[in-house]
């Protein structure tokens, strides 16, 4: 009878520990071009994030951002400076991302009296991604 006991917890915690192994693995994205939430932090809290899309391409991921405002002259991500994809209309971005981690990136605002590079943190959501 112990011994039964014995072999039930042994094949209970594989069990268990597949589980845990297999949850964790990070799941594939197809290659694609999607729609993502993006949660912005720190700046004084004026700026947002208007719209973003992530383009996966084999297992690499490039955001594009619209921020809520037309005054950013560039950004800062990993030391490497990226200037706005667009010339009217609100600043627009290309950027590298990771997904489902925070990302601290900078930005340089000229909405103030003279410009100010401003340190944000970005979480690109793969929950909320959608096919376009």
């Amino acid at each position: 009878m112990k011994n039964i006991k014995n072999k039930t917890i042994c094949i209970l915690s594989v069990i268990i520990l597949c589980i845990s192994f297999s949850a964790c693995k990070p799941k594939e994205i197809p290659d694609g071009t999607y729609s993502v939430d993006v949660t912005l932090e720190g700046g004084s809290g004026r700026s947002s994030i208007e719209d973003a899309a992530v383009e996966i391409s084999g297992g690499e991921a490039v955001g594009t951002i619209v921020w809520s405002s037309p005054y950013y002259e560039y950004m800062i991500v990993d030391d490497v400076r990226y200037e706005p994809i667009n010339t009217e209309g609100n600043s627009t971005f290309e950027i590298p991302v990771v997904l489902d981690e925070k990302m601290e990136v900078s930005a340089c605002t000229v909405a103030m009296s003279q410009p100010h590079l401003i340190d944000y943190t970005l979480f690109f959501d793969s929950g909320t991604l959608k096919g376009e």
